[in-house]
């Protein structure tokens, strides 16, 4: 496969019991839409047997890759390197968990007919997947990012999201950088919106990208803030010789 039209993109630590479930929920998705697409796993050096199960499942899904990281590196380092793996014009992170639902697919598609970027919100319908210490936690870590950044998104920590891949092609890399796409997207004065998305109750397993990996989000925030300050966007317009 040369190139795709869709590329998803998942990161994966500790998520056997998931992979197989999910890979084919977002075939049948695709498929259903007539999609050109891969599915691009990135595996961040799982100790439960993930990259073996990734490995077979390879073997009777032809539009799955899959990357594994020398060491573990967290979910930003999982996201991104299987961004510059893809090939697709569009991209679609998602979870592994399968808290993620791939029938939304079609809200996202269409949202990008007006927009760049487009990011879930589980603010509706947060309390169907998750706990209620997670819940808390998620509506004040929001708060507090939407005071600090002066930012609408309702949902930051959303792994679920779509966008064009010029969107990403300047954005800076950094741990947790994952979490603040949306913001950057937008400072590059890309078009973000929000489409209501499901949350299903983990599959399997446990989370690995949770609650306590958000500590270091608040230094990140004012790093964020100092940036959006300080941005400016630049478009050469005229070259010499002409190209």
């Amino acid at each position: 496969m040369t190139g795709s039209e869709v590329s998803f993109i998942v990161p994966c630590y500790n998520e056997k019991g998931n992979l197989g479930p999910l890979v084919e929920a977002i075939e049948a998705q695709a498929e259903a839409l007539d999609l050109d697409y891969e599915i691009v796993v990135t595996d961040d050096r799982s100790t439960d047997g993930s990259w073996e199960v990734l490995q077979r499942l390879a073997r009777t899904h032809p539009r799955l890759r899959g990357l594994r990281l020398e060491h573990n590196c967290g979910e930003s380092a999982a996201i991104f390197a299987a961004v510059h793996a893809a090939r697709g014009a569009i991209l679609v992170t998602l979870d592994a968990d399968l808290q993620n639902d791939p029938s939304d697919l079609p809200a996202f598609l269409a949202a990008l007919r007006e927009a760049d970027c487009v990011c879930g919100t589980r603010k509706q319908s947060r309390r169907a997947g998750d706990g209620r210490l997670k819940s808390v936690v998620s509506r004040i870590s929001n708060g507090v990012r939407s005071r600090i950044l002066r930012d609408s998104i309702t949902d930051a920590g959303c792994t679920y999201r779509a966008f064009r891949r010029e969107c990403i092609d300047q954005v800076p890399f950094f741990n947790g950088v994952h979490r603040f796409l949306p913001i950057l997207i937008g400072l590059q004065g890309y078009r973000v919106t929000e489409v209501p998305v499901t949350n299903r109750p983990r599959h399997s397993g446990r989370s690995h990208y949770g609650v306590l990996n958000r500590a270091g989000a608040v230094i990140d925030m004012f790093a964020v803030r100092w940036m959006k300050k300080r941005m400016i966007r630049y478009r050469v317009t005229e070259h010499i010789p002409p190209e």
